[in-house]
C-alpha cells in the first residue's frame, strides 16, 4: 500500500519519442543523378581546393623532412664517433659539374666504389693536422671536384687552436646551397685535429678508419679511376708513393738527394712517373716535393715535370699552402 497517493496531471497516457542517436547528419554516401546531397562535394571528378592545398602542403612537408634526413644521415658518421667535438664550421663550396675533360682516363662509377646510394649524402670525413697539412688530399680534391658534385667542409676541433686563414678556405668559399645536400654527389669534410697521423672515416657502420696520407690518397684516387690492373703497374705506382712519403717527406737530406735523382732518372724516359700517362704517382711525389723545399735544387728533368703538373690548375691548392 503506497504511502502518499498524487493525482495524475495529465490525462490519458502519454507516448515518448526517444532519440535513437546523438546527431543526426545528412547521409554524404546517397546521390540524386549526377550530383551528392553534401553541399561539399563536387562534380565531374573535381577536387575540392581545400583539399588541393593540403596535399601540397603534405608534399613540402615530406621534401623538407627528405632534406633533414639526408643531413642527419651525412653527419651521422661525426656525431656518432669522438670526432664530433666540432666547434667551427669554416667553408664548405659546391663544385661545378661542368663537362671538363678529366686528366684520367678510366671511369669509375661511385656506387662501385662506396656503395649504392640509398638516398644520404656519402661524406668522406677526414681527420687532418694542421701543423702537417695533407698537400695530396688537397690535389685529389680538386680531382674530384672536376668529376662529381662535391659539398666540400672544413671544420675545426677544440683539440686545435688559432689554424691559419689559408688553411680554413683550403677547400674553397661556402656555396649558397650547402644546406641542400640532396643537391650533391659527395661529401668531402676536412676537421683540423690534434693527430698522430692523417685520418679518413667514410663508414662508421662498415668500414674502419683508414690512417696514414698515403693509404687515404689511395682511396681517393679510385673514386676518379680504376687503379691499374697490370701487377706491375700497380707496384710501380705504391712503390713511387711509398718513396714520397717515406724517403721525400720524412726522409734525411740524403735520402732526398737519391730520390731526386731516381726522379730525374724516370723523367728522362718517360713524361710522367709510370709512363706516358699521368697517375696517383705523379699526384704524392710532387706534393712531396714540393713540402719538402726540393723544388729550387730539382734536376733538369724534374723541373719540366713540376711545370707540366703545374699546368695541369689542379695543384694550385697545394702551391698556395706552401708559400
Amino acid at each position: 500500500m503506497p504511502m502518499y497517493q498524487v493525482k495524475p496531471t495529465c490525462g490519458g497516457h502519454v507516448k515518448v519519442d526517444l532519440p535513437t542517436c546523438m546527431y543526426k547528419l545528412p547521409n554524404i554516401h546517397a546521390q540524386q543523378g549526377n550530383s551528392c546531397t553534401s553541399e561539399h562535394a563536387l562534380q565531374n571528378g573535381e577536387v575540392d581546393p581545400a583539399v588541393r592545398t593540403l596535399e601540397a602542403r603534405q608534399d613540402e612537408i615530406l621534401r623538407k623532412l627528405y632534406e633533414l634526413k639526408a643531413a642527419v644521415d651525412g653527419l651521422a658518421k661525426t656525431v656518432t664517433t669522438p670526432d664530433a667535438d666540432l666547434d667551427l664550421t669554416v667553408s664548405s663550396s659546391l663544385s661545378s659539374h661542368s663537362p671538363i675533360p678529366s686528366t684520367f682516363k678510366g671511369v669509375t662509377d661511385l656506387d662501385t666504389v662506396l656503395g649504392k646510394d640509398l638516398g644520404a649524402l656519402r661524406d668522406i670525413v677526414i681527420n687532418a693536422n694542421p701543423a702537417q697539412p695533407p698537400l695530396t688530399l688537397l690535389v685529389l680534391h680538386s680531382l674530384l671536384c672536376q668529376r662529381y658534385r662535391v659539398l666540400s667542409t672544413v671544420h675545426v676541433h677544440s683539440s686545435v687552436s688559432n689554424v691559419p686563414q689559408q688553411l680554413l678556405s683550403c677547400l674553397g668559399p661556402r656555396h649558397a646551397d650547402s644546406y641542400s645536400r640532396n643537391l650533391f654527389q659527395l661529401g668531402f669534410t676536412l676537421i683540423w685535429k690534434d693527430v698522430p697521423k692523417l685520418q679518413m672515416k667514410f663508414s662508421v657502420q662498415n668500414m674502419c678508419p683508414i690512417e696514414g696520407e698515403a693509404n687515404v690518397a689511395r682511396f681517393l684516387f679510385k673514386l676518379m679511376a680504376p687503379y691499374p690492373s697490370d701487377p706491375t703497374h700497380a707496384t710501380l705506382v705504391d712503390n713511387w708513393l711509398d718513396t714520397a712519403f717515406f724517403q721525400l717527406a720524412e726522409g734525411s737530406s740524403k735520402e732526398r738527394a737519391a730520390v731526386l735523382r731516381a726522379l730525374n732518372s724516370a723523367l728522362g724516359r718517360n713524361p710522367w712517373l709510370t709512363g706516358s700517362e699521368f697517375s696517383l704517382a705523379d699526384v704524392a711525389c710532387y706534393c712531396c716535393v714540393l713540402q719538402s723545399g726540393s723544388v729550387s735544387s730539382a734536376p733538369a728533368n724534374v723541373q719540366r715535370w713540376i711545370k707540366s703538373c703545374e699546368n695541369l690548375g689542379h695543384f694550385s691548392p697545394a702551391k698556395l699552402l706552401v708559400k
